[in-house]
């Protein structure tokens, strides 16, 4: 028992001069108040953003995103007619979407407004947020890399034969790429997630600042 009072009587006060072997040493100070450490404005604001997650986009934010990428994509329609017709999936898929796209495609002048307006209203104006302007940036760098596969297609117009069959193959191609894209960027936007798509993520980003 008096082992087990000695052990929860109260600790002598270690405030005071330490002593050892004969020679007195600095003072010591529990009491001691030490400045705590403190995160740069940078740090802080990164963990704020990570704290916050998805919820961190707001709901126009994302509607509006994701609705961007409509727009490669009815400007590059054309480029799944061998496909739409051979496979009825797609034409069931796309069926919903044909009011939209023949407004897109019934003044020839749409596919270029709507690029100017994108470009000028929403990617330079900084009243808009930083993820509404980088997908709208990402919309609009997909729908210009839709220029190589029409020049090629304008230069090389084959009727029939191996050369049909190439056309035929890059035509499907580019169009299952603008679908999975549409998919991928539209669905990622509603759920505040920020797409990535190959070949156009790094430039939309340099463009957007």
């Amino acid at each position: 028992m008096a082992i087990i009072s000695q052990l929860f009587a109260p600790l002598p006060s270690l405030t005071g001069t330490l002593t050892l072997t004969g020679r007195s040493f600095l003072p010591l100070n529990l009491n001691t108040q030490f400045p705590k450490p403190r995160l740069s404005r940078e740090r802080a604001a990164t963990l704020v953003l990570q704290s916050k997650g998805d919820d961190s986009v707001d709901a126009p934010d994302r509607i509006i995103s994701a609705v961007c990428y409509f727009y490669p994509f009815f400007d590059g329609i054309q480029y799944g007619k061998f496909i739409i017709t051979q496979y009825q999936p797609f034409q069931i898929l796309i069926q919903p979407l044909f009011p939209a796209i023949r407004a897109f495609k019934s003044f020839p002048f749409n596919g270029f407004l709507i690029f100017i307006t994108l470009y000028f209203v929403v990617v330079r104006n900084p009243n808009f947020s930083r993820y509404v302007r980088f997908n709208t940036m990402q919309a609009i760098v997909l729908d210009v890399l839709l220029i190589f596969p029409d020049l090629l297609e304008r230069s090389f117009n084959p009727r029939d034969g191996f050369g049909l069959d190439v056309v035929m193959s890059l035509d499907s191609t580019v169009f299952l790429f603008l679908l999975v894209s549409l998919i991928y960027g539209f669905s990622a936007c509603l759920f505040g997630l920020i797409p990535r798509l190959p070949l156009v993520a790094e430039a939309a980003d340099r463009q957007v600042l």
